[in-house]
């Protein structure tokens, strides 16, 4: 697949239900499933080595619902800010980020969830595929891909600078308006709750250049 982190997860699970691995030809805005690969996101064509020579790896693959995700799943002010920026940016605004972050801070109000089962006060959630380092809305590269675990973050605060972290095989987001506004691997979508996340340990074969 040559493209974006938004583009990979329909065609890896194409792969995962063939059992055939799967190659990452990194082609989009941010590409970091590509670069926690360790692939050059600046050469494309260097990617393509993997089908000469290259060698196979099992990474961990996010479920949420029953549909995969490589990288993350963001709920909250995080996730509207993709939204918002992809609608700004549908509208070719080149100061897009900016003004989403502008309209989001006028409205602050808490997600209302729980999770597993107790209320949480929090306006960020994040669900990702190994574990992160975070710095306000940006990701960190991941050191591993395999290690098996969920890990949940939670910020109270409206930017966060703190996060309550969690790790499982599986977490469970409710909410009381019965959906959720969602960033699922940096594409904005809605989704009816329960939010059901859970993680496969090397469920996705991935072909990688013999460097």
């Amino acid at each position: 697949m040559a493209g974006g982190d938004g583009s990979l997860a329909p065609v890896a699970q194409v792969a995962i239900e063939e059992d055939k691995p799967f190659v990452v030809v990194p082609f989009g805005t941010r590409n970091h499933f590509a670069r926690d690969l360790g692939l050059d996101r600046d050469d494309p064509l260097g990617a393509l080595q993997a089908f000469l020579g290259g060698h196979e790896r099992g990474v961990d693959v996010g479920r949420v619902n029953g549909r995969i995700f490589l990288n993350n799943v963001s709920l909250g002010i995080s996730a509207q800010l993709v939204d918002r920026r992809e609608r700004h940016r549908r509208r070719h605004d080149a100061l897009a980020q900016l003004r989403a972050l502008a309209i989001l801070l006028r409205r602050p109000a808490p997600l209302g969830v729980s999770i597993d089962g107790r209320p949480a006060e929090a306006r960020v959630v994040l669900v990702a595929n190994n574990h992160y380092q975070l710095d306000l809305f940006s990701l960190g590269a991941r050191e591993r891909l395999d290690e098996g675990l969920l890990y949940l973050y939670v910020a109270a605060e409206l930017l966060p600078t703190t996060w309550e972290e969690r790790t499982g095989g599986h977490f469970v987001v409710d909410a009381q308006a019965g959906r959720l506004q969602a960033a699922v691997d940096g594409e904005p979508e809605d989704l009816a709750t329960p939010l059901r996340f859970e993680i496969e340990p090397a469920g996705l074969r991935v072909l990688v250049p013999p460097s």
